[in-house]
């Protein structure tokens, strides 16, 4: 309100406003809505449902007993010719339901019938430069607002009644090689983004802002020797360079060092953290940037409040595979076997084929093992020191070593880059104790070459050719005792997995396979209890909440995303498959 407001219509507003608050479910999303997301059964307000990303519904109406009886409720087409793959999260609030789709556009939607409300198409520049196809992960919803962040590297909150745009902020360049395709997350009060174009040599970086203006609060690099700011009066204050220039980067290349945060983050309430993961050192030859490249390929845990790195641990310290650490990092409550103690811990499946568990208070080390049958880098970590312990000869060649200097030796690498797991969320239930992680199981021929850095050019300094390790599976969902390290039951997909996984009170596992099946298994065993054919690959994590006293399920489908574009021969495997672009809603046939 501005102070020449007369006082009676402020008054009018604040009964209201109180009025509101007072009803079942307030009209806006709340910073307590969005705390309290992953106990709440009717919405689903935040990415991972909860910060915290567990993807755990306490819901139980659908249940291991009841599961067989779950039906189609809607879908709805995202229409046009613009299909491609489809990796949105939905979020549902107040009645609607908000998903992105391929191409940055939103839909909204009314969650009970599947009726089209409005849409948003972003218009995109002719020169984006997406590694990974024209996805979206989803949408962030503060108070009125529905935020989203566009392959064109802006982000844009429109208004969730009328779908007009209310602010847009760029993020950074798209000529540069900048874009982004990360949900964003709230962390009280702040709307968390990062950016994505590691392929092109961007800088990395965590962003807080004011969710209601798009204005800047602080911005954090995660390569080191780049300085971290704060937004004083309007103006942009230095807050110290991450990590200590040249320290493990040596000359220039930190300054197009790569480790993109493009897969988002998650935000633990508890100690106030946003854990990032982090992208790939550029360019990938490694022999280029002796070191460990920090904070490449780590998760980097940063205080909400001031913008500082608190801990960071390196998973892939000189990664010369891209393998990335941009995997989720889930906050979870680790009983530790020696003492008996629960400690506040974080699972991390990462894409280097090893299952971490980390202090999430310090970063330390508590546990890590293999969640895929077969790694070739590092035959495991040293507990004391936190580091891998790399397999002599599993590095790709130096080019600069050869006759003429244009490709290193070839090595066979496992997992190959695409990862024992990407962008496919995992999810936990405090249940079982348990992990539930999409892994794939493939490898890759790789060598290095000579590379230089050009303004929006793709760095890589590599070659690759991507090969399946079994006739019968590549993708293969698997439980995972964070505790034990075993691996309590598997079920094996032909085509590899891309999509997430929700897990719920109802000792349900639900996720998608790129042959177009939904399926729900039994979270114990393993054992498909249901699946429902939706006509196209998924790629995308289910959500569940409940509507009017029923418990639904929905889940976007559309095949794409990474692996059609960069898979090889385990491209040519899964060809077949068709594109799409819907969403599906579930629910129990009452009869």
């Amino acid at each position: 309100m501005h102070s020449h407001t007369p006082f009676k219509r402020s008054t009018i507003a604040l009964l209201a406003a109180a009025l509101l608050t007072a009803g079942q479910a307030s009209a806006v999303v709340t910073d307590e809505d969005i705390l309290n997301d992953a106990k709440t059964k009717g919405d689903v307000v935040s990415f991972g449902l909860g910060t915290q990303g567990q993807r755990f519904s306490p819901s139980t109406q659908i249940n291991t007993k009841t599961v067989k009886n779950l039906v189609p409720a809607w879908s709805m087409s995202f229409g046009g010719e613009k299909q491609r793959g489809q990796e949105s999260q939905p979020v549902i609030h107040n009645g609607k339901m908000f998903v992105t789709a391929s191409y940055s556009r939103l839909f909204a939607m009314d969650a009970k019938t599947g009726k089209k409300l409005w849409k948003y198409e972003h218009r995109l520049p002719d020169g984006i430069m997406p590694c990974c196809d024209v996805i979206n992960r989803g949408a962030a919803l503060y108070d009125n607002l529905v935020i989203f962040a566009t392959l064109d590297a802006q982000l844009v909150a429109l208004n969730q009644d009328t779908g007009k745009v209310v602010w847009k902020e760029k993020l950074d360049d798209y000529a540069a090689g900048y874009s982004a395709t990360a949900a964003p997350i709230i962390a009280r009060g702040k709307l968390i983004t990062g950016v994505s174009g590691g392929e092109f040599g961007v800088v990395g970086r965590i962003d807080a802002r004011d969710p209601k203006t798009g204005k800047l609060i602080w911005t954090r690099p995660t390569v080191e020797g780049h300085m971290g700011y704060i937004m004083k009066d309007g103006e942009k204050v230095e807050n110290g360079i991450s990590g200590t220039l040249n320290a493990t980067w040596t000359g220039d290349l930190w300054k197009t060092g790569g480790a993109a945060t493009w897969n988002g983050a998650t935000y633990d309430p508890e100690t106030n953290l946003i854990f990032a993961g982090t992208g790939n050192p550029a360019p990938w030859n490694s022999h280029l940037r002796p070191g460990d490249n920090l904070f490449s390929s780590s998760t980097v845990a940063i205080d909400a409040d001031t913008g500082k790195i608190v801990w960071h641990y390196q998973n892939t310290p000189h990664d010369g595979w891209d393998f990335d650490g941009v995997n989720e990092f889930v906050s979870f409550d680790y009983k530790d076997p020696k003492t008996g103690k629960l400690i506040k811990a974080g699972g991390k499946a990462d894409r280097n084929g090893f299952f971490f568990v980390n202090d999430r208070t310090n970063g330390k080390l508590l546990n890590a093992f293999p969640f895929v049958n077969k790694i070739t880098w590092a035959t495991g970590y040293d507990m004391n020191t936190g580091r891998p312990l790399y397999t002599p000869d599993g590095r790709p060649g130096d080019p600069s070593e050869t006759a003429d200097g244009k490709k290193g030796k070839v090595v066979f690498s496992a997992p190959s880059f695409l990862g024992g797991k990407n962008q496919q969320q995992i999810a936990y239930s405090p249940q079982t104790g348990l992990f539930y992680v999409p892994a794939n199981e493939w490898a890759m021929d790789i060598w290095n070459e000579p590379i230089a850095y050009k303004k929006g050019a793709a760095y890589l300094g590599a070659g690759f050719t991507i090969k399946a390790l079994n006739d019968d599976y590549i993708g293969v969902l698997r439980a995972v005792d964070p505790v034990s390290g075993k691996i309590v039951w598997e079920n094996k997909n032909y085509a590899p997995l891309w999509g997430g996984v929700l897990t719920t009170a109802g000792g349900l596992i639900f996720y998608g396979t790129p042959e177009g099946y939904l399926k729900g298994v039994d979270a114990k065993t393993g054992k498909e209890l249901w699946s429902f054919q939706t006509g196209t690959g998924i790629v995308a994590p289910p959500v569940t909440w409940e509507q009017d006293g029923e418990q639904m399920i929905a889940v976007t489908t559309g095949w794409g995303g990474a692996v059609p574009l960069w898979g090889g021969d385990v491209a040519k495997r899964v060809n077949y498959l068709e594109q799409g672009g819907s969403v599906w809603v579930f629910k129990l046939h009452k009869g």
